[in-house]
């Protein structure tokens, strides 16, 4: 079946008469009014709902696509949307067919170009944590080195939204811990399957990375991401336990599920050189959250807006642009998931701040701000369709390749 935009005449001419019925109750916002929002949503799936509305905003008009997930319904869940790889990307609509999701939205900010380290590539590798099925996928990349719009003062590349076992959806930070031992010591494990690490340290790729070079690994420092890349570096690889080669620099190439891959820089890299093949290495790593005792089922990077039912202090109020964000309301048993319109009549946006205003206009706690741009994307399965479909115009006039989403699964 081909994919279809959700945008009609129909459609608009719905919205038309909404408009005239008022806005959504209690919506009392600076700088951005819902104008028209449908009462109740149409049914994905029984706990699943979408459905669309238009937002007078400073710069003109923004139409929102929204997916309303109920948490409680024992046959709804949500979960990351990925390639099977860390490093690697494709469409959304790709991920969520391939999933067997009955609707989606984009995910995290991701290394999308790599213009200042000529003669290295781009690995396509998230910004922050992430976290698949209770599985631990990657941790954040130092502060100073992601790629999206400037963090609201307070927060870094360690945020997260996550669902944990108890169902309950929450913002927490998920910080690395781990290390690796060795017969000289023990050192600290400072990265996970990310495509930059900490100046001085050693970071661990797995089989979850993928078969993207690892040489953007070294590449920039922690508040510096066009800094050159390092020139201090080695690599050990690790097979069941112990040492089995090494080299002076990163490689790259698919990783198998019994061998990691250490990688260090500058002091790290020192480390690493004491090593020799055959020594015993024991590797350990996990993420810990700052706020839950409950384990995550899912979790995906990006980073807060609205804390407590409020917009957090320093957001953008100046920068309009078609954007993705999640809401969480009702203690944590409702998601909203929040995808602008990239069409032309729609393309100027929300900023930061308007967009945290509409989620708390929907009655959101808790929101959380996710790439945006021609990323933004979100798509729906009809009931009987094999397909998804697209309902919301991408910005850059067709899909983009993203590394992870937001997939919503019914097992009904």
């Amino acid at each position: 079946m081909s994919r279809r935009n959700g945008r009609s005449a129909a459609g608009r001419a719905v919205l038309t008469t909404v408009t005239a019925l008022g806005v959504l109750a209690g919506a009392a916002l600076a700088g951005a009014a819902p104008a028209a929002a449908a009462p109740t949503g149409r049914r994905i799936v029984p706990g699943v709902t979408y459905r669309q509305f238009d937002v007078d905003a400073a710069k003109g008009t923004a139409r929102v696509h929204l997916l309303t997930v109920d948490l409680g319904n024992p046959h709804v869940r949500v979960g990351l949307l990925y390639p099977g790889t860390v490093a690697a990307r494709a469409t959304v609509s790709r991920l969520a067919d391939s999933a067997g999701a009955v609707a989606g939205v984009n995910g995290d900010f991701f290394h999308i170009t790599e213009s200042q380290h000529p003669g290295v590539e781009a690995t396509g590798a998230p910004v922050g944590p992430a976290v698949a099925d209770g599985q631990v996928l990657k941790a954040a990349v130092p502060k100073g080195q992601r790629f999206g719009p400037a963090l609201p003062p307070g927060t870094d590349t360690r945020e997260v939204l996550g669902v944990g076992t108890d169902r309950r959806a929450r913002l927490d930070r998920l910080s690395l811990t781990g290390s690796v031992g060795t017969p000289q010591g023990t050192l600290p494990l400072k990265g996970l399957n990310q495509y930059a690490l900490p100046v001085n340290s050693v970071g661990a790729f797995t089989a979850r990375w993928g078969g993207a070079s690892r040489e953007r690994a070294v590449c920039g420092t922690d508040t510096q991401r066009s800094a050159p890349c390092s020139e201090d570096t080695y690599e050990v690889t690790v097979r069941d336990g112990r040492v089995v080669s090494a080299s002076g620099t990163p490689g790259g190439g698919t990783i198998p599920a019994d061998t990691t891959v250490l990688v260090g820089r500058e002091e790290g890299a020192r480390k690493l050189r004491e090593l020799s093949v055959g020594d015993a290495v024991r590797i350990t790593h996990a993420l810990t959250a700052a706020s839950s005792e409950v384990p995550y089922a899912f979790a995906i990077g990006g980073f807060p807006i609205v804390r407590d039912g409020a917009p957090l202090p320093g957001l953008d109020d100046e920068t309009s642009a078609v954007r993705t964000a999640v809401g969480v309301k009702d203690g944590g048993r409702q998601l909203l998931l929040l995808a602008l319109d990239g069409a032309a009549d729609y393309r100027s946006g929300l900023t930061v701040h308007e967009e945290a205003d509409v989620l708390r206009s929907l009655g959101a706690t808790e929101g959380f701000n996710l790439d945006g741009g021609g990323s933004t994307e979100m798509v729906t399965r009809d009931t009987g369709d094999r397909a998804v479909t697209v309902r919301n115009h991408p910005s850059g006039g067709a899909e983009r390749p993203v590394p992870n989403g937001i997939g919503v699964f019914s097992a009904g």
